[in-house]
């Protein structure tokens, strides 16, 4: 007879083993299957974020930037430095450790916590069972009471651009350079394109962005979008929009992408190195047993209400396989959820505000509805925006480029959305989301008594700025 579980998560990355975690700690019998496997052959827990993902994407990021600062930005603190050089072997050893310790991280708190890991590839089988096949091929079936499928996704290929793992590489290969390729081409200017186009950027690429859209980060406040394109335009990142890639030929070490400009022109340009980044789309590959009663919908994602329950009873889906924007803090939280209301309680996610953020240097971060959205509702609205040139912590930081815009109510005064592009912008916006979580207005920022001197006081007078009140810049006529 098989072993029996209360809940069994398949896949444990943010969403999958969050879940996990809080599912034990209700008093849940669970188990998590992980297919993930290291560079020795060992199973890991942490999926796409941990392993090649947010983490080691962020370790990139911060050490490209301390490099970038060393050897440019230091003498305007009065500090000289000379000879500065990058071990690129030593940067990306920094970021596998980083990952291994977090990793492992996950195992204790799998083994404090009483989850009991399952390495292997999972698949929902009929009747809420779960077939597991560890890395030696033995197939072992689990039964039940729930099943959360946390599966997550993967890069999104493309018929021009075939990925080869050496010259032309993914999301993935492109954590893994052993040195810096002259000539980087990006295709895709989404997060994750930015974010790896700054990291080689800083250690001496020469960054060529190639965006199919007509609009620089469509999806964000275009006032933001316009503000961050400037920025990275000027730190050296070469953005082409409307710029459709149709075919690319590797010849050796270098390839050579085909592509049709703004005019419809076709257009060459070689480089060292391709890194794909159009998007991801939901994992669900030999998940799915035919007769699992899981739908998917029109778009491949699996099909959820707003519990996160699928339409067979007693499975649950969560993370980037749903619906959703694909972020590791929404698949948390739906984690979370999840185990609570298994157990009996009645949690929920407020999908309105979810922070997002692109960890560039500044970073830009946004929560609630853009100002387009706004208009386009039709709702009336109010804008305060406050500049980072104007705050004495940004200059004393040498970190004045962005801003800050917050959106209210014109008639309610409550805040419907915040935008930043500037310095720890992604820790900044979460002030407002909790603010907005509590359904506060403008004049409640406005009121309150920030730390000075701090880059924090910048969200105080953009809330200040809404209404025409703005101490440390120029106010603009209100609406």
């Amino acid at each position: 007879m098989s072993e029996k579980f209360d809940v069994i998560v398949i896949g444990s990355g943010p969403a999958g083993y969050v879940a996990a975690i809080r599912a034990a700690q209700l008093g849940l019998k669970t188990a998590c299957v992980e297919k993930w496997k290291n560079e020795e052959g060992k199973g890991v827990n942490g999926g796409t974020c941990l392993n090649v993902g947010c983490i080691p994407s962020k370790a990139l990021l911060d050490s490209s930037y301390k490099y970038h600062e060393a050897k440019e930005d230091l003498g305007l603190h009065g500090i000289t430095t000379s000879g500065v050089e990058l071990n690129v072997s030593s940067m990306i050893a920094r970021k596998n450790q980083i990952i291994k310790n977090l990793t492992g991280g996950i195992a204790g708190l799998f083994k404090s916590n009483g989850v009991t890991s399952l390495f292997g590839t999972g698949k929902l089988l009929a009747g809420k069972k779960v077939e597991v096949t560890d890395f030696d091929g033995k197939v072992t079936i689990y039964d039940a009471e729930n099943v959360i499928l946390a599966s997550g996704s993967s890069p999104i290929n493309i018929p021009p651009a075939p990925v080869d793992n050496d010259v032309v590489v993914n999301s993935t290969g492109a954590l893994e350079f052993t040195e810096v390729p002259k000539r980087l081409g990006v295709i895709g200017a989404g997060v994750i394109g930015l974010e790896l186009g700054s990291v080689w950027n800083r250690c001496g690429s020469k960054v060529t962005v190639l965006e199919a859209l007509d609009s620089f980060l469509a999806i964000m406040d275009q006032q933001i979008a316009k503000e961050t394109q400037k920025i990275l335009t000027k730190q050296g990142l070469d953005i082409r929009t409307s710029s459709r890639v149709t075919g690319s030929k590797v010849n050796g070490k270098e390839v050579t992408v085909t592509y049709l400009d703004k005019e419809g022109k076709e257009q060459q340009e070689t480089f060292d190195k391709l890194i794909v980044c159009v998007g991801r789309r939901p994992f669900t590959e030999n998940l799915l047993a035919a007769d699992s009663g899981v739908n998917l919908d029109e778009r491949g994602f699996i099909f959820v209400n707003e519990q996160c329950e699928t339409n067979a009873p007693g499975v649950w889906a969560i993370g980037d396989v749903v619906r959703g924007p694909m972020l590791a803090h929404k698949g948390s939280e739906e984690g979370v959820m999840v185990a609570e209301r298994i157990a009996g309680q009645k949690s929920q996610i407020n999908y309105d505000i979810i922070p997002n953020v692109i960890y560039t240097h500044p970073e830009v971060a946004s929560v609630g509805k853009t100002e387009e959205q706004v208009k386009a509702s039709g709702e009336p609205y109010n804008v305060g925006t406050f500049p980072f040139a104007a705050s004495g912590r940004a200059m004393a930081a040498n970190e004045t480029q962005g801003l800050v815009k917050i959106i209210a109510h014109a008639e309610t005064d409550r805040i419907l959305g915040c935008h930043i592009v500037g310095p720890s912008a992604a820790d900044l916006v979460q002030q407002v989301a909790i603010a907005m979580e509590f359904g506060s207005s403008a004049e409640d920022l406005g009121m309150m008594v920030f730390g000075h001197p701090t880059l924090s006081e910048a969200i105080h007078e953009a809330a200040l700025a809404v209404h025409g009140h703005a101490i440390h810049v120029a106010n603009k006529k209100k609406r």
